[in-house]
């Protein structure tokens, strides 16, 4: 009687009789040459019994009788490009398989399910798989692959290593999201449905920087020559890949150079910082003081329901600061006044870019000005 026990696509057929003298010895067992298939990311599977084999879960005491520590495989029988995910064509790495039996590098089926919630090679459906996350490494393929092909796979890991590296610089190849003004220490929470921006946003998690640039668009450049750092703060994952995303406000900078990796924006940037005053100080605390007074009248005379928008959407007004010169980015109440006033996003990056807090106090001041010269403002 045949029968086969399929592992991650790959197949070890058992014969009463070994029909060859060179054969693989596996847990007492023996396999012929002309047995051990190619491996794919497609099951190598007949029948729905077959199928339910593929998808049962094997115990840590089943993985280490299949694959011994000291396992050797007849370099005509088995190679390193027979373990190649079908997406990147390169070897597995840190592969998973799907409900429905196919497996593939986990970044490779994260980006597809960017796009679509369907298994790349079969269509079947992966919403309730997307909706929970759980990625969890084919472990039988895993330990095959560090086994018999270790020099590959440290080769793999190397490039994937270079990878991140490369991914995790804050001022070269920045990411950078085209869509609103953002500003030092104000929330901006986002709604994230566009393919490309779901890989960038996982990619910032991924690698552990959780930052990426935010800029507004540009008819000329594509986005604007400053933007601001947001930091992420979390994460919700929808089940159909959307997410809403958590951030705050970091630094400011100013664009370099542009580029694109993987259809989004990307930039060289410049990190920038208020230029500290040491003379006429004292004239600076009486302009800072006599803003934030007058921006606390103008926000207590909003109508209540412009009052309890700003305060859902942007939290209350940050407090006084004792030393106005701490950060690099000067007082938070500057930033969230800019958030709040209903001006021009251009005039609002203007502000942005400025690194003389004195500048922008005046800014500011002439804006609370113009508002409560309004009638019924």
């Amino acid at each position: 009687m045949h029968q086969e026990q399929a592992l991650a696509g790959v197949t070890f057929p058992q014969n009463d009789k070994p029909s060859d003298p060179q054969s693989l010895r596996m847990h007492g067992s023996h396999c012929s040459e002309e047995g051990l298939k190619r491996v794919s990311s497609a099951p190598q599977l007949g029948d729905q019994d077959k199928g339910g084999l593929l998808k049962r879960k094997l115990s840590v005491s089943d993985i280490e009788s299949y694959f011994p520590h000291h396992l050797s495989v007849p370099k005509d029988l088995l190679d390193a490009n027979d373990l190649e995910c079908s997406l990147c064509m390169r070897l597995f790495y840190e592969p998973v398989t799907t409900p429905c039996g196919h497996t593939f590098c986990k970044n490779c089926l994260e980006r597809c399910l960017d796009h679509t919630p369907q298994c790349p090679l079969c269509k079947e459906s992966l919403r309730e798989y997307l909706a929970g996350r759980k990625y969890v490494v084919t472990t039988v393929l895993d330990v095959l692959i560090k086994q018999l092909f270790s020099q590959e796979y440290e080769e793999r890991t190397k490039t994937h290593l270079e990878e991140n590296r490369e991914l995790s610089d804050l001022t070269k190849n920045v990411p950078i999201f085209v869509c609103t003004m953002a500003y030092p220490t104000v929330p901006c929470p986002l709604h994230v449905f566009e393919p490309r921006y779901r890989l960038m946003i996982r990619r910032c998690m991924d690698t552990g920087t959780r930052q990426f640039g935010m800029c507004i668009s540009d008819p000329q450049k594509g986005f604007a020559d400053y933007g601001c750092m947001l930091i992420v703060r979390s994460v919700h994952f929808l089940p159909d890949g959307r997410s809403v995303v958590d951030t705050i406000g970091g630094k400011r900078f100013r664009v370099l150079s542009r580029g694109m990796k993987d259809g989004y924006n990307t930039a060289d940037i410049q990190h920038l910082e208020d230029t500290k005053v040491r003379a006429k100080l004292e004239k600076l605390q009486e302009l800072h003081d006599a803003v934030y007074e007058q921006a606390q009248v103008w926000f207590q005379n909003l109508k209540i329901r412009f009052h309890n928008q700003i305060l859902q959407h942007f939290g209350p007004m940050p407090e006084r600061e004792p030393d106005i010169q701490a950060t690099p980015n000067g007082p938070a109440c500057c930033w969230w006044l800019l958030a709040v006033l209903p001006i021009d996003p251009r005039y609002q990056l203007s502000v942005l870019s400025m690194t003389s807090l004195k500048d922008r106090l005046v800014k500011i001041q002439h804006i609370l000005t113009y508002l409560q010269s309004i009638p019924n403002n």
